[in-house]
């Protein structure tokens, strides 16, 4: 199968938006390379704004260009645009409700050797809870692509999570994202397995080694944590013995999280959050963080298995 990262096709993406928009401004951290804005760089270097290594200018600039009617997309890495950022992303971008898209790269865990102080586990949390954010995490390169154009088409602020690791290719070009609505991608009702980011592609293998077991499972493809698609949500409660939550963050205040809230109000059911257990990360590869941290279809299996008796 193949496999490319989320960043990369962010950066392919933001290159044909710009040949397509020329409002479209790209700022960076000094991370160009890693983040893959270098794409943008080399097609359009008077649209791309490096400030150094200086997030919080990044976010603050950022905002100052939205208010001219451009559309900014600020990257660096997830810990730092939601984390050393937090209050500029708050109070410079939310609280005005600017256009601008915070695309951060290095997500997660699975960013690898850097460890623990740059592998951001709680961005989601922090961004869920800032009012008016929108939070999307892409499940594969072709996902990136058509979300990017998407959020340059939304009015608002918009934070999208991307990743480091290449992961696999799971749709083609007839694939349609909306901001907003999740995609279920495998029917079944012993279990819905609701999964974000690269974890859509170890749901789809573990509901594989489900079936194995005679258990039939939902797979859902939730790209969009926030505003939550509940109608989506709701159906999986209504239709399943229970749900399985993955994500490669926090199973505090990420998908899982999200996701309770919302039944607990109107449907009560079982959710089962599977996810990083309140730990901070560690510096190894990220194909090795990812198992060491129990986020591979065997381990989301297991989790259904469990709960299933």
């Amino acid at each position: 199968m193949e496999k490319k990262s989320t960043r990369v096709a962010y950066g392919e993406a933001l290159v044909k938006l710009g040949k397509m928009n020329e409002d479209i401004v790209v700022l960076e951290a000094d991370l160009s390379k890693s983040t893959m804005t270098a794409y943008f760089k080399k097609e359009f270097p008077e649209r791309h704004i490096n400030v150094g290594i200086a997030e919080a200018d990044m976010i603050g600039t950022a905002a100052g260009i939205a208010t001219t009617g451009k559309i900014p997309f600020a990257s660096t890495f997830a810990h730092f645009a939601a984390g050393r950022a937090f209050d500029q992303v708050r109070n410079s971008v939310a609280y005005p409700q600017l256009n601008v898209k915070i695309c951060p790269t290095h997500a997660g865990v699975s960013l690898g050797e850097d460890g623990g102080s740059h592998q951001s586990v709680e961005d989601v949390a922090l961004m869920r809870a800032i009012p008016g954010m929108v939070v999307l995490s892409p499940a594969d390169a072709v996902e990136t692509e058509k979300m990017v154009f998407a959020v340059a088409e939304y009015e608002g602020p918009v934070y999208v999570r991307l990743g480091r690791l290449n992961i696999p290719v799971l749709f083609d070009e007839n694939y349609k994202f909306e901001i907003g609505k999740a995609a279920t991608l495998r029917e079944g009702n012993d279990v819905a397995i609701l999964a974000t980011g690269l974890m859509v592609s170890e749901a789809l293998e573990a509901a594989k080694l489900l079936e194995e077991k005679g258990v039939k499972a939902r797979v859902v493809n939730v790209s969009t944590i926030k505003p939550l698609d509940t109608e989506t949500v709701l159906k999986a409660a209504k239709e399943c013995k229970f749900i399985v939550t993955s994500e490669e963050h926090s199973v505090i205040g990420g998908l899982g999280s999200a996701v309770s809230e919302y039944l607990s109000e109107v449907h009560p059911a079982k959710v089962v959050k599977h996810g990083i257990q309140d730990v901070f990360g560690q510096s190894a590869d990220g194909e090795t963080m990812l198992t060491n941290y129990g986020l591979r279809a065997k381990d989301i299996a297991e989790t259904v298995l469990n709960n299933l008796k």
